[in-house]
């Protein structure tokens, strides 16, 4: 009878964590006080601060056109899973637990703008090999780091870093970081991307538990908004962008800053900048 007792006690044990996971579970209403203008009404046109960008980008910004998002196969496309979270986020997590086991399968999102859905599997299931198809949420795959979860997303389809142009490629690797402290939840991003990137891109993201939230459907219909020829593609060959001044003239700021890049994030910039006289 005690050696029964003894074993319950142990397998009792053994199905606790050792650590206590936080349960990122609930509806979450999305705080804009970061990045404000840029998440909501949308950063300007040549505005690549911040960005360590390499000239590739640089040139698939300069010659990106707003009015691409006109065409009908560009109206309803949802954001990806990096960007996701940036934009008109308010977000549903809910978890899937093993009937038998009571073990912890998947995490599924779900956002309002354009309703994507996404899973965070959390079983240990690998990754797909490099040619599987590529989608707008990926494949993500998770594990506690203490309170912290941590995912890892490959094979996502080409998306975008700021809604100016700035690219992400399908090459890309998104490692985040959910946080939650009581009624907060913090969301920490990294894109690694080497068509794009120079260095991993990293910024943060924020949530208030919201009980009372509810996230309509959003349905979304594809229309013809402007009459175009066949085959015409809203664009800007290199160099003929007129725009790209616009940001840095309006608030006084150097040329070269505002084209991005890593060395312009770091103090020595400044240093760099008066040493040539601009």
């Amino acid at each position: 009878m005690r050696f029964r007792c003894i074993s319950i006690v142990v397998l009792m044990l053994v199905s606790v964590p050792a650590f206590a996971q936080m349960d990122l579970s609930g509806e979450w209403a999305p705080r804009f006080h970061e990045d404000n203008p840029e998440r909501l009404a949308g950063p300007e046109i040549g505005d690549y601060l911040g960005l360590p960008i390499n000239d590739a980008a640089r040139l698939r910004a300069d010659s990106w056109d707003a009015s691409i998002l006109t065409l009908p196969e560009h109206q309803c496309k949802p954001h990806p899973a990096d960007y996701g979270p940036r934009g008109p986020a308010n977000l549903r997590i809910w978890k899937e637990v093993d009937k038998e086991s009571q073990q912890l399968i998947a995490y599924h999102t779900h956002i309002s703008w354009q309703a994507p859905e996404r899973t965070i599997w959390m079983d240990g299931r690998p990754h797909p090999p490099e040619y599987a198809a590529h989608t707008w949420q990926g494949f993500s795959t998770g594990k506690w780091e203490g309170d912290m979860l941590t995912v890892t997303t490959t094979h996502l389809k080409t998306g975008w870093i700021r809604r100016n142009g700035i690219p992400r490629s399908d090459r890309a690797t998104l490692m985040e970081h959910w946080v939650r402290h009581g009624d907060y939840l913090t969301l920490i991003s990294i894109i690694t991307d080497p068509a794009y990137l120079t260095e991993p891109f990293i910024r943060t993201t924020n949530w208030i538990l919201d009980p009372r939230q509810q996230i309509a459907p959003y349905p979304c219909e594809a229309v013809v908004e402007v009459e175009r020829p066949k085959g015409s593609i809203p664009h800007h060959l290199p160099g003929t962008n007129t725009f790209l001044n616009e940001f840095p003239k309006r608030f006084n700021l150097p040329e070269v800053a505002a084209r991005g890049g890593a060395d312009t994030m770091y103090p020595e910039f400044q240093e760099k900048m008066k040493a040539s006289g601009k």
